[in-house]
């Protein structure tokens, strides 16, 4: 049905999730991240449930493992779900229950696990890991050079949105989900109660290809007003009205005609 990749990034804290299925709407059910503690997908036969389970799990000091078998307990349908997970040590955990549909199974390297079922074959996860590891090596070549995700000038992150659209791209090009294509999703989660990115294609041809149109426009237009916007460093955000004007002045409302203004 689904193959995903979590993975966690030290350097920035991040912890993100890339998903694609031939089902309608996987961001809907799959991604789940909290700040601080991991993320989680899971698949088959989805239990949305076991999510935030596993989640709370980990923040009580569990391991992924324990924490998966934990929230597993009270699930009749166990034998039908696929989870995994990712903590904040960069530890990981999978579970793919006994009536998954072929291919099935997970892999997993330090700080990233990539899980699947209903599969083209094994090289889908194979594949998608080997490409995610690979991108860490030429991480300068792609965006990160421009846009750091939770960086330092000293210590750039890895921008993970990138390595994780080439490992999902390189998973479809192993043969992806065996039924074919329809939906994806992105969701990054760093310092924050609610993501930096989450990115949803519900119904798309090629829902890859869209999620990688998505994830251009977020750079341009969505985080580069992340450093603005209220956080837990600035509870009020960037609140400088004659600034926001001159920035509205310059950008495409000028163009369109429109004096936008605070009433004052």
């Amino acid at each position: 049905m689904t193959w995903s990749i979590v993975t966690h990034d030290p350097a920035s804290g991040a912890f993100a999730v890339a998903v694609a299925t031939r089902a309608f709407a996987v961001g809907a059910s799959c991604p789940f991240v909290r700040t601080g503690v991991g993320a989680v997908s899971t698949q088959s036969m989805t239990n949305r449930y076991l999510g935030p389970a596993i989640l709370d799990g980990l923040a009580r000091g569990l391991d992924p493992a324990s924490a998966i078998e934990g929230a597993l307990a009270g699930d009749a349908g166990s034998g039908l779900r696929q989870v995994h997970v990712v903590d904040r040590h960069g530890r990981t955990a999978g579970w793919t229950g006994r009536h998954c549909v072929e291919w099935c199974g997970s892999v997993a390297g330090e700080g990233v696990s990539v899980a699947g079922n209903m599969l083209a074959g094994e090289a889908v996860i194979a594949e998608t890991l080997v490409a995610f590891q690979a991108s860490a090596t030429n991480a300068e070549a792609t965006k990160v050079g421009a846009i750091k995700v939770g960086a330092t000038d000293a210590a750039p992150a890895t921008a993970l949105p990138e390595r994780l659209m080439l490992a999902m791209l390189a998973g479809q090009a192993a043969g992806g989900d065996r039924r074919g294509r329809q939906s994806a999703a992105m969701r990054l989660i760093t310092t924050e109660d609610f993501p930096d990115l989450d990115l949803r294609v519900d119904d798309h041809p090629d829902p890859l290809a869209e999620l990688g149109r998505l994830l251009g426009l977020w750079w341009e237009q969505a985080e580069p007003r992340l450093a603005m916007a209220p956080r837990r460093a600035n509870p009020a955000g960037f609140i400088n009205l004659d600034a926001i004007e001159a920035g509205w002045r310059a950008s495409s409302s000028s163009v369109l005609g429109l004096d936008l203004r605070f009433r004052r």
